[in-house]
């Protein structure tokens, strides 16, 4: 086949305008195209009155060599690659093993365990949280009455960070054996929309992520793989060898019981601090990374749709715009937005006691009436939280604890109005937008809870986005504070094959390692680790 790419034609084309338009586009006759799929689907908004949908198509030729060889030097004329999953080892039949071991059930562990468990090694998966449905309860919990739970929460339990997200399903990660199809034909499987195959910028969020978890999780336990809820890893059990490196024998658990492995998987998130905390205490090497801070900013989302769409917007076929922005300030910072979430609303996600941290949330829909983001700042250890691997968290705290501090102390999160924020003044009234956090904002002054640079990058750049989409710089625009859990703010660092530098069996995974930003990358990498595992036990037995 041939995958024919960057095709462009006009919002509201007929069906038949596309294999049209491909036969055009490749100076062929129409009885000479067999067949053909969309593999991607996306839109070029830069002149916003005019958006074109930009389509890549594989298609079936009835003289593809011919085809192939005229458009020899056409980078969008290519054949179209095999994308075929592969397992690269398998167990042999009645293996009995020692049984790998997946910490946390979010993106990265659901797939290390998935493929562990297709490979027929019988993964036993163990989070601190509980199952989706309990957690989902217990993360409305804060969200309605500030009842916080610990080990219950946004970052905590099955799904991971990503169930209460946007749901996005894209990246930047290079992906050479196509190993995110292999994440969106799993999903599509568990129940997720089939259009998550063909749309350059799938989404599922988060209702349906809950369906499709549990689905996830039945799917392991049908092939021998174990679910452990509730079960929080306190301590490794580590064995020196005699050249003086360690190697895992087993976990400590929170409830006295041991569990002897030989394999491991640290899918732990990038807001598991004790558990980092107690990995740094028995030597696991790690190094501090950078990550950033700001806030969550709202707007009305058919603001933002005008914007980016013009007159096109509201169209069925663009759903509600998104926006990507950076911007290099003066005093040596980037400011960005991060985790766009059209159509969605800002939620509550500490997952520590006496502490604000937000995040974005939308569902599959996109429906509800703001648009949000993170606007933040870049930071790095060197210049902003030297002293170790674990500063970066300590700074986290930080501005965290002023957050809860300036919020009312009732898990309510500081807010102010972008005017107001530009200058200089505490705001006391909301405008032409609401806020949509949960359990509420508190109007005030953000610069007391963000670093002095952050404030003066964040001023500086919102005019600058604001001349790129209209209305971003409104003076009744809100922002909230703080968002700090970016990205880890920490790498455990590990080798080729896989596993720590200095603990061999030990396979640190995932966004909480430092090896992913996101639920595609992440579970990219969880099947990377799942794999390396397999491979390992099978070298080892």
């Amino acid at each position: 086949m041939i995958r024919l790419s960057d095709l462009k034609l006009p919002l509201d084309h007929p069906a038949e305008a596309l294999p049209e338009a491909v036969c055009a586009r490749l100076g062929v006759a129409a009885d000479a195209l067999k067949s053909f799929t969309v593999f991607k689907r996306g839109n070029d908004a830069r002149r916003k009155n005019a958006v074109l949908l930009v389509y890549t198509v594989d298609l079936d030729l009835i003289d593809e060599a011919e085809v192939l060889e005229r458009f020899a030097g056409d980078k969008d004329v290519k054949p179209t690659p095999d994308m075929a999953y592969r397992f690269p080892v398998t167990a042999p039949s009645g293996w009995s093993g020692k049984r790998p071991v997946v910490i946390g059930a979010g993106p990265c562990g659901l797939f290390a365990g998935l493929i562990l468990a297709q490979m027929g090694f019988k993964p036993i998966i163990l989070d601190r949280g509980k199952v989706v449905r309990q957690r989902t309860k217990d993360t409305w919990g804060l969200w309605r009455r500030s009842e916080f739970n610990p080990d219950s929460n946004v970052q905590f339990g099955e799904g991971g960070a990503g169930t209460f997200s946007d749901g996005k399903l894209y990246c930047r990660t290079k992906d050479p054996r196509f190993l995110g199809r292999k994440v969106l034909e799993e999903f599509v499987k568990a129940g997720a929309p089939d259009d998550i195959l063909w749309e350059a910028h799938p989404h599922i969020g988060t209702f349906r992520l809950v369906t499709m978890v549990e689905s996830m999780r039945a799917t392991i336990e049908e092939l021998g793989g174990e679910y452990r809820w509730q079960t929080r890893v306190d301590d490794l059990e580590l064995e020196e060898q005699p050249d003086g490196s360690k190697r895992l024998r087993g976990l400590h658990l929170a409830d006295g019981s041991f569990l002897e492995t030989d394999h491991v998987v640290m899918a732990i998130g990038h807001s598991a601090r004790p558990t980092f905390e107690m990995l740094h205490a028995r030597g696991v090497y790690m190094e501090a990374k950078p990550f950033s801070i700001g806030v969550r900013i709202e707007h009305p989302q058919s603001w933002v749709d005008r914007a980016r769409y013009g007159t096109c917007a509201g169209h069925p076929d663009l759903g509600a715009a998104d926006y990507s922005l950076v911007h290099h300030a003066s005093n040596g910072r980037s400011v960005y937005s991060f985790c766009m979430c059209p159509g969605g609303r800002v939620v509550a996600a500490t997952s520590e006691e006496g502490r604000v941290v937000t995040n974005g949330m939308s569902q599959y829909s996109r429906a509800e009436f703001n648009a949000n983001s993170g606007l933040v700042v870049g930071i790095d250890p060197a210049r902003d939280y030297p002293g170790g691997p674990l500063a970066g968290i300590e700074f986290q705290r930080k501005w965290e604890s002023l957050a809860y501090q300036v919020g009312g102390s009732s898990y309510a999160a500081p807010g102010q109005k972008v005017g107001d924020f530009l200058a200089g003044r505490a705001s006391t009234e909301l405008g032409e937008v609401t806020p949509s956090y949960k359990p509420g904002v508190t109007l005030t002054d953000l610069a007391q809870c963000l670093p002095e640079f952050a404030v003066e990058a964040i001023r500086e750049a919102l005019p600058v986005f604001g001349r790129q989409i209209r209305n971003y710089d409104h003076p009744d625009v809100v922002m909230t504070g703080v968002e700090t859990r970016t990205s880890s703010p920490l790498r455990i660092t590990r080798g080729q094959d896989f596993q720590s530098v200095n603990v061999a069996r030990l396979f640190p995974a995932g966004e909480g390692a430092g090896y992913a930003g996101g639920i595609l990358s992440a579970a990219i990498d969880g099947i990377k680790v799942g794999e390396a595992v397999g491979a390992s036990i099978l070298a080892n037995a």
